[in-house]
């Protein structure tokens, strides 16, 4: 068997609640600063729940055009844009010599669940003739895949990955695989969601797995904290540029770190629910920390789930317990969905890219709004203020509904 090939990241491109690239989306996380907020087009629906985090004047018609931007699907807009800054950042140069060897790999829990709706709405208002002839590749999940590759004329492979809020670690795992087996030598990988919706919204609430502060919308996602009454969506995109390690030295890439690791598992438990004690969640850690090659002593900062609802904070401080021990009081974790909310399909695309930035700046994001502790949720969480801290290794947890777990491990460049 030939040697694994090395993974290092080369570009970053981030659009969400926190700002409308990395430098904003990178200086909000470490100053602790939400972008939960009232969302307007909420306010006149029924559903319980009427905030969130939302990317905040957003002007697609200034990057594609009037004509194009009409024809995507708002979460095809934002990967895309999230997209052309990572590629920018990498100072990937693409010709007919190399497009061959560069793919695409994004993730995405939901897709363009807005088009879907919107047809929906006009159909029952104004019948069949009326629904948009763009809605079916409007609404699917691997159309902002396949829109990246179309702009940038990309011709290796080209897919999307769908495990609810774990996709766009899978997506970023897979594309490490590729890699590491020589398929590709670069890949755009990472993930994209929009569905801030009355339809969304209400599904969740029946649930009962929102928080309903409206009256404090900023302070609603609050992980670990015996108070949290359920996770806040978001909506956004994230990206990065994956590429052989060897590849980029060649061409004088600068590389902000490797990927190190990839876990991913089934809890074969409960369509919604997490598995009791998080066995699920430790095994795909255990297995991302087998795959690096790294012991539980090695990691310096996890990157929680952390959702902000009462059964996966509780079961994933377990899992953490479970994997590394004792040593698991030790190991600071933050949960950056305290400030961005939760992105679903695009989570851990994004809590990559602030995972990225926390190791160069060697600064742990805080957790906010922990103000009472929970005793099942008993480890350090980096607690409202942010914290300076030599970081070498970092695990980066996405759990999904339907059982998917899905765990990442980065390293110094």
């Amino acid at each position: 068997m030939s040697e694994r090939r090395r993974v290092a990241i080369t570009g970053l491109g981030a659009i969400n609640p926190l700002g409308h690239n990395v430098a904003e989306t990178w200086a909000a996380a470490r100053h602790g600063r939400s972008g939960i907020a009232p969302i307007a087009s909420l306010a006149d629906s029924d559903v319980v729940t009427k905030f969130g985090g939302e990317v905040k004047e957003f002007d697609p018609v200034a990057h594609f055009g009037r004509r194009e931007a009409r024809r995507m699907d708002r979460v095809a807009q934002l990967a895309a844009v999230a997209a052309n800054e990572a590629i920018a950042d990498a100072k990937l140069q693409i010709t007919a010599a190399n497009r061959e060897r560069i793919g695409v790999v994004i993730g995405s829990g939901i897709g363009g669940i807005g088009s879907l709706a919107e047809n929906m709405a006009t159909l029952a208002e104004k019948g069949a003739n009326r629904v948009s002839p763009f809605m079916v590749p409007m609404m699917l999940t691997d159309t902002a895949a396949g829109l990246i590759a179309i702009h940038h004329d990309l011709r290796g492979p080209n897919m999307a990955v769908v495990t609810a809020c774990a996709s766009s670690n899978n997506a970023l795992g897979e594309a490490a695989r590729m890699i590491r087996q020589g398929v590709m030598d670069v890949v755009v990988s990472g993930g994209a969601e929009s569905c801030l919706i009355p339809i969304i919204y209400a599904g969740f609430n029946s649930m009962g797995a929102l928080s309903t502060r409206n009256d404090d919308p900023e302070r609603g996602s609050r992980p670990f904290d015996l108070n949290r009454d359920g996770f806040v969506p978001g909506e956004g995109s994230a990206i990065l540029i994956l590429e052989d390690w060897e590849h980029a030295q060649a061409r004088g890439a600068k590389i902000y770190a490797e990927f190190l690791g990839y876990g991913t598992s089934a809890d074969a438990y409960h369509i919604s629910a997490p598995a009791e004690n998080g066995t699920g969640a430790a095994l795909s850690m255990k297995l991302a920390l087998a795959d690096a090659g790294l012991t539980t002593a090695d990691i310096s900062w996890i990157n929680a789930h952390g959702t902000s609802t009462s059964l996966n904070d509780k079961s994933e401080t377990a899992a953490i317990k479970t994997v590394f021990g004792e040593q698991a009081y030790n190991i600071p974790v933050s949960s950056t969905k305290s400030m961005h909310g939760h992105l679903m399909g695009g989570a851990g695309a994004l809590e990559a890219v602030i995972a990225v930035q926390a190791m160069q700046a060697n600064f742990m994001p805080p957790t906010i709004n922990y103000e009472t502790p929970d005793p099942d949720c008993d480890l350090d969480y980096v607690p409202n203020d942010g914290r300076a801290a030599v970081i070498n290794a970092i695990m980066s947890n996405s759990f999904g509904f339907g059982g998917h777990n899905a765990t990442i491990v980065l390293g110094k460049a």
